[in-house]
């Protein structure tokens, strides 16, 4: 089965898909070994691991794309759902980007309505483009696919810029172009989470679970029982791998080795095989490699 198919098939069952957000190989590779139906590449992570630097429209569709045909590669058959941003352009563009996502090996790319460059949704000082605009970036990347079961999640930011009735339109309008899900960026409340839900009954929803961000963060089971279908995780391993790096380079600099952090950390050889080398090994006694 192709992992759009898979995921059209997660998408109509009657779980909650959860899909933590993966920002490089090393993340891909342990949320699919641990088990999870999906994976998520967050483009704030992306733009953390590769640039350094803050989600602010700073990657390119080539170096998104790139990172997302890594983690395609790494996870195999089990679907990634990737950040595509605005689209990268017009509706010619998004067309493109489409494609390129497509043959990287990924089953579903979310497109915002920002303006770009954007910004993290729940930054400040973010802009919307006009409806209609990305009515046609949408209707682009559903005529785009070649795959009719790849995914396209239409993102809507416009709550936290034209307010939170202007995004239920929007999200309307976008599910009207073509879009499969839909995602109306920061909701503040539980009652705007619920209102989402109850306007859109038989269309799946996407929960955005930013942690310390703009949307409350609640238990899985109410998300569930709110009626969302799909809640991502985007920023959850990159902020706790921060903060234990952290840690750790603190110790250091007080003039203490990492020893007494040892308990916290896995071993050279549990590593090892996370990552896949007695993998490696078999293939190198198959081939005569190295003997």
């Amino acid at each position: 089965m192709h992992t759009t198919t898979r995921l059209r098939t997660l998408l109509a069952g009657p779980d909650l898909i959860i899909a933590p957000g993966a920002y490089d190989g090393l993340s891909a590779r342990l949320i699919a070994q641990a088990g999870f139906p999906a994976v998520y590449m967050t483009g704030f992570g992306t733009s953390a691991s590769v640039l350094g630097q803050p989600d602010v429209g700073l990657l390119t569709m080539s170096e998104m794309v790139s990172r997302a045909a890594a983690l395609a590669n790494v996870i195999g058959d089990i679907p990634l759902i990737a950040d595509a941003d605005t689209g990268y352009g017009n509706p010619l563009n998004v067309r493109r980007t489409i494609q390129e996502y497509e043959r990287a090996g990924v089953a579903a790319v979310h497109i915002e309505d920002q303006s770009w460059p954007k910004k993290c949704g729940h930054m400040e000082g973010k802009q919307v483009i006009p409806m209609q605009e990305m009515v046609q970036k949408i209707r682009a990347a559903c005529d785009a696919r070649r795959d009719p079961d790849f995914v396209i999640i239409a993102r809507t930011d416009a709550a936290a810029v034209t307010g939170f009735a202007d995004a239920l339109v929007r999200a309307q309008a976008y599910r009207e172009a073509g879009a499969d899900v839909l995602f109306i960026e920061a909701p503040r409340t539980r009652e705007e989470l619920r209102t989402i839900t109850q306007t859109f009954p038989n269309v799946p929803q996407l929960f955005n679970w930013a942690d310390s961000g703009k949307t409350p963060t609640l238990p899985l089971d109410e998300i569930r029982a709110l009626g969302f279908k799909l809640v991502i995780f985007p920023v959850s391993l990159l902020f706790i791998a921060t903060r234990a790096m952290l840690t750790m380079l603190e110790n250091m600099k007080q003039g203490e080795t990492p020893t007494p952090l040892a308990e916290q950390m896995v071993t050279f050889t549990q590593f090892t095989n996370l990552i896949g080398l007695p993998a490696v090994q078999q293939l190198e006694q198959r081939y005569g490699v190295n003997q």
